[in-house]
């Protein structure tokens, strides 16, 4: 994702954040439909390892920093799921898969999706914010966690929406009719990038590993919202 230009990537803002393209002129605008689901991906740094494999990098002490801030913080901001992957190893390689099989998380999927759809007429995606409060709102020790979280990583209104999102389409996934605690939980774990600390309480639950990049169109969107 870096090796564009930040103005290539800075042009995603307005269609992630509205689902739509304005063009203005001097004596028109144009609006273009423009809803899509991003799925991004970046190395640690321009030598492709980081300073968390251990190796030197020949480009400088700050090649890591440098690079990752090519993607600004506002385009951040508006990636609802942040990821962070460790590198494969051999032993990972020679060891058994684990993991559920691909139809099992489909037909969990379709599921969560048809629930949205039946309780809304619409996926949690295509929410406004009005709407999204009615159906998202978390049970008392998740608003508590919320909180907290807002205030420990300095959340923007922004991202404290997104985690709403996510925390909902989480909970639909579980099979739940409200938000708890550990759904808020998981949301906040994956904006990685907001901080470099989750708030007390922010690990996934088992069911699910807390990796840190997913987005929000569907109920399991990969990178952007």
């Amino acid at each position: 994702m870096p090796e564009f230009s930040a103005p290539v990537l800075d042009s995603l803002r307005q269609p992630l954040e509205t689902g739509d393209v304005l063009i203005a002129r001097a004596n028109f605008h144009v609006r273009y439909p423009a809803r899509f689901q991003l799925i991004a991906a970046m190395n640690p740094c321009k030598c492709g390892f980081g300073k968390a494999s251990g190796r030197a990098c020949g480009r400088g002490p700050h090649c890591e920093e440098i690079y990752q801030s090519r993607i600004s913080g506002p385009l951040l901001d508006r990636m609802d799921i942040s990821i962070a992957l460790p590198a494969v190893t051999a032993v990972d390689l020679a060891g058994p898969t684990n993991g559920e099989p691909t139809s099992t998380v489909a037909a969990r999927v379709a599921e969560a999706r048809a629930a949205q759809t039946d309780r809304a007429g619409a996926t949690n995606a295509a929410l406004d914010d009005a709407a999204l409060a009615k159906i998202a709102a978390p049970d008392a020790d998740g608003a508590a966690l919320l909180s907290q979280a807002a205030e420990t990583l300095g959340l923007s209104a922004r991202a404290y929406t997104r985690i709403l999102r996510v925390s909902r389409t989480l909970a639909d996934l579980d099979g739940t009719t409200s938000v708890r605690r550990r759904h808020i939980a998981e949301a906040v774990s994956y904006r990685r990038r907001d901080s470099t600390a989750a708030p007390t309480g922010s690990a996934a639950p088992g069911g699910r590993t807390s990796p840190q990049m997913r987005s929000e169109t569907s109920p399991v969107r990969a990178i952007q919202r």
